[in-house]
């Protein structure tokens, strides 16, 4: 137990330190969404201190149970990277997120830094650190099931596939000078949300590959860190949160009684 609290404090260490860097270049710039590209690039630095301090605790990680270790880094790096050069890419040329500056009161420059970091850098800061557990746990524990680790890669690859071809469907979407007010193609015929409910998946998948494939207490004791994640852009961060500005376009309401919120299915006549 010892070694998971030592990953753990470092991983919260690195968060803080992220969070911080965040924050005050957010003070540069006015603009607290640099937040959304430090989101991914800190999950990324979270897999690998612990990976790193999880081989220095227990030098004994050998053969293929290292190899599930660095295997879980390389899932959490591929997906952060992209995460941030998606946001990174989409961000510019634009200011604030208008979300933030509802959850701020008003623009950054305006309330100051102090209201920033305790309502935006602060609650990331900590969800970024609880949604990561089974990462940390996963750096300091062996197998215990190879067809879990399995299982989790496979739910991983599903995740990102949803991810990327949705985020790609919804840019070629928008570049379209003759597209409808409602986007339903490719994925978005399936799901209204496909971006969101891959990004739910990466996380299901590697709670299997990082913690329940080690046993069934570590997966027990971190299931709530993909239960939250998928609560959180689904109901509150996310999906609906969007839906309240998306809504309003025409056709919106025959595109919602036909396509599911979230999770995929066929649409309904």
């Amino acid at each position: 137990m010892s070694d998971v609290l030592l990953v753990s404090g470092v991983a919260l260490a690195a968060t803080a330190l992220v969070m911080a860097a965040t924050a005050l270049l957010a003070c540069r710039l006015g603009r607290v969404a640099v937040v959304d590209v430090a989101w991914g690039l800190g999950f990324v630095l979270v897999a690998a201190t612990s990976t790193i301090v999880g081989f220095l605790v227990d030098g004994s990680a050998t053969g293929a149970d290292a190899a599930r270790r660095w295997l879980a880094l390389g899932l959490v790096g591929v997906w952060g990277l992209r995460l941030a050069w998606h946001i990174r890419r989409r961000a510019v040329g634009h200011g604030e997120d208008p979300r933030y500056e509802k959850v701020l009161g008003g623009p950054l420059p305006e309330v100051g830094l102090g209201v920033a970091v305790r309502k935006v850098f602060l609650v990331q800061g900590f969800a970024l650190w609880f949604i990561s557990w089974p990462v940390q746990v996963g750096a300091v524990r062996e197998v215990w099931s190879w067809p879990v680790v399995a299982a989790g890669v496979a739910l991983w690859l599903l995740g990102m596939v949803f991810e990327t071809v949705g985020d790609a469907q919804l840019a070629s979407y928008k570049a379209d000078p003759d597209r409808g007010p409602v986007m339903e193609r490719g994925l978005w015929r399936y799901t209204r949300h496909p971006n969101y409910f891959g990004d739910a998946c990466v996380w299901w998948g590697l709670w299997l590959a990082g913690a329940l494939s080690l046993g069934w207490i570590p997966g027990l004791a971190t299931v709530f860190a993909p239960i939250a994640m998928t609560y959180f852009i689904r109901n509150v961060t996310g999906a609906k949160l969007l839906e309240k500005t998306m809504s309003q376009r025409a056709g919106w309401d025959e595109y919602a009684a036909r396509v599911p919120l979230f999770v995929p299915r066929p649409p309904r006549r």
